[in-house]
C-alpha cells in the first residue's frame, strides 16, 4: 500500500501531521518575520541621521552631542580593530585547542577538557568584563605593557602611556571570549576528516604532526576559516566586556595603550543619555550599521561550513 502524503502546499492531508507541519511551520516563518521587522525599523528609526549626514555619518571622526555634530568613523575603527586583534590573539590557541583534542588527547581527557571549553562560552560577558577591569587590565599594565613599550616602541603601535583600560585590553577580552566557539567549531570540523586521510599518510611515513599538517587540515580549511569568521562575528557584536575595558574614549589612535571605543560600547553607554531625535537616530543607525555587517559576517561562515559538511566525510574540494 502506497504511503499517505500530506503537505501544507496541497496532496492529501492527516490532520494531525498536518497540524504539527503548519505549526512549526509558523515557529520558521516567525524567525524570518522578526528578522525582517528588526532591520526595518532599525532603516527606519535611522531616517533622520541619514538625512543630515549622508554617507559623511561613516567617514566623520566627530562626535559631539552638545552641537549634535555625529561621525560613526572612531566607532568601525575601535570596532574592527579590536576584533582583528581579538582574531590574531584568539585563532592560534583555538586552532591548537581543536588539534590536540581531536588528534592527540587521550580519550579519557578529551570529553572533560571539550566539556570545559564549551562551558567557558557559557560565562556572562559581565562576569568576564569585571574580571577584566581587577585582574586583566592591571596585569597588562604592570607586567605586558612596559616590554612591549621598551622592545617594540619605535612601533605606533606600542608608544604611549598605558593606563590598562585600552584597545589592547579590549583586544585579549575578545580574544578570551571567542576562543570558546573558535575551538569548538574548529574541533567538530577536524573530527570530520575522513579516518583513511590520516591512514595514508602515516602508511606513506608521516609522523604525527606532519599527517596533521598535510592530510588533515587542508581537508578541513574551509570548516576552520568558517569557524574563525564566527568568531569574528562574536567579536564585533560583543557589548559588555569590551565596553567595560576598552576606555570608551572616541577617538582614532594608532596606539593600542590608548582607549577607544567599539559600536556596540557607544550604542550602550550613550542611548539611554540620548536627548534629541538625531542623537537618538545616529546610535540607531550605528545600530543598523552593526546588524548589516554582523548579518553578512554570520551567512559568510554558515556556507563556509555548510560547504565542509554538506559532503559526507566533510572532504572540501
Amino acid at each position: 500500500m502506497n504511503k499517505i502524503k500530506y503537505s501544507i502546499f496541497g496532496r492529501s492531508k492527516l490532520s494531525g501531521d498536518f497540524i504539527f507541519e503548519a505549526l512549526v511551520g509558523l515557529f520558521a516563518l516567525g524567525v524570518i518575520v522578526l528578522a525582517f521587522l528588526l532591520f526595518r525599523e532599525l532603516f527606519i528609526e535611522s531616517q533622520l541621521s541619514r538625512n543630515t549626514f549622508g554617507l559623511g555619518f561613516l567617514t566623520t571622526s566627530t562626535w559631539n552631542p552638545v552641537n549634535e555634530v555625529f561621525g560613526a568613523l572612531p566607532f568601525i575603527f575601535g570596532t574592527i580593530v579590536s576584533s582583528f586583534l581579538a582574531l590574531l590573539i584568539a585563532v592560534p590557541f583555538s586552532l591548537g585547542i581543536a588539534i590536540f583534542l581531536s588528534e592527540l588527547a587521550p580519550e579519557k581527557l578529551r570529553t572533560p577538557l571539550s566539556f570545559i571549553i564549551e562551558l567557558l562560552a557559557a560565562v556572562p560577558s559581565v562576569i568576564i568584563g569585571l574580571w577584566g577591569i581587577f585582574i586583566l587590565a592591571p596585569f597588562i599594565r604592570d607586567y605586558l605593557a612596559p616590554p612591549l613599550s621598551t622592545y617594540l616602541g619605535f612601533l605606533p603601535l606600542f608608544q604611549g602611556p598605558m593606563y590598562g583600560l585600552s584597545m589592547l585590553t579590549g583586544g585579549v577580552i575578545l580574544a578570551i571570549m571567542i576562543i570558546p566557539i573558535t575551538s569548538s567549531i574548529s574541533r567538530e570540523v577536524i573530527m570530520t576528516v575522513p579516518t583513511h586521510q590520516r591512514e595514508a599518510a602515516l602508511a606513506l611515513g608521516a609522523t604525527g604532526w606532519e599527517t596533521t599538517r598535510i592530510a588533515v587540515l587542508p581537508y578541513a580549511r574551509s570548516g576552520i576559516f568558517g569557524a574563525v569568521i564566527l568568531g569574528f562575528g562574536r567579536a564585533i557584536g560583543e557589548t559588555m566586556a569590551v565596553t567595560m575595558v576598552i576606555g570608551n574614549s572616541p577617538r582614532i589612535s594608532a596606539s593600542l595603550f590608548s582607549p577607544s571605543y567599539t559600536m556596540a560600547s557607544v550604542i550602550a553607554n550613550e542611548f539611554t543619555e540620548a536627548t534629541s531625535k538625531l542623537y537618538i537616530s545616529s546610535l540607531i543607525e550605528i545600530g543598523f550599521l552593526l546588524l548589516v555587517i554582523s548579518f553578512i559576517i554570520n551567512i559568510a561562515a554558515r556556507i563556509l561550513v555548510w560547504k565542509l559538511l554538506k559532503v559526507e566525510g566533510g572532504g572540501v574540494t
